[in-house]
């Protein structure tokens, strides 16, 4: 593994991801290591701009349109990932494995149609971890109940953040040495300290 590799920090709402990246991206400027910070739909001009229409209450996308723009925003953002690939740390707020567990698990579109158009965008660009953090329904419900203001995707079902966090745990399965599961309903910070002993290990 790169000693610059491509961290991504997946989950669902309110699982504690934006909090840890936040501490990780203390800990590299401490030590004054070259790291980029992205996150999805988001961390380039253009995919900003995507993530506020997707965003948008007042949006009401169809699933696949939903999908596609997503993968829009991603798409803005590869060659910024393969400048810095290899040079830097590159942490990512929610990456591919989002796109299946909210767009094929949560909501059914073809999984080999959202495989296709991500495997042409990232052709040689290999996540080397993911940190996989996972919530029960009362501590989601709760921290979502605190957030100033509330996303589109911040409003779905219980049934639906179900479905895609069971959809997170089979792509964890799938290769588990590259994933580890955080479990949010821990203090925090038992979970950072288990997050930033795995990243000087990966770094």
């Amino acid at each position: 593994m790169s000693k610059k590799p491509i961290i991504v920090f997946e989950g669902v709402e309110g699982t504690g991801k934006s909090h840890h990246i936040k501490k990780i991206v203390n800990y590299l400027k401490i030590k004054k290591i070259k790291f980029i910070q992205i996150r999805e739909p988001g961390g380039s001009i253009n995919s900003e701009k995507i993530r506020k229409l997707i965003l948008n209450n007042k949006s009401t996308f169809n699933k696949e349109t939903d999908l596609l723009l997503y993968l829009s925003a991603r798409s803005e953002n590869i060659e910024m990932i393969k400048k810095n690939a290899g040079k830097k740390i590159i942490l990512i707020d929610r990456f591919s494995d989002s796109t299946i567990a909210y767009q094929h698990y949560g909501m059914g579109v073809d999984l080999k149609f959202i495989q296709n158009i991500n495997n042409h965008l990232l052709k040689d660009i290999k996540i080397d971890f993911t940190f996989l953090n996972t919530v029960n329904q009362s501590n989601m419900e709760k921290r979502l109940s605190k957030r100033r203001k509330l996303n589109r995707y911040d409003k779905f079902d219980s049934k639906f953040y179900n479905k895609v966090q069971n959809g997170f745990l089979k792509l964890l399965k799938i290769n588990p040495r590259k994933y580890i599961k955080i479990n949010s309903n821990l203090d925090l910070d038992v979970n950072e300290n288990i997050i930033l002993r795995k990243i000087k290990d990966l770094i």
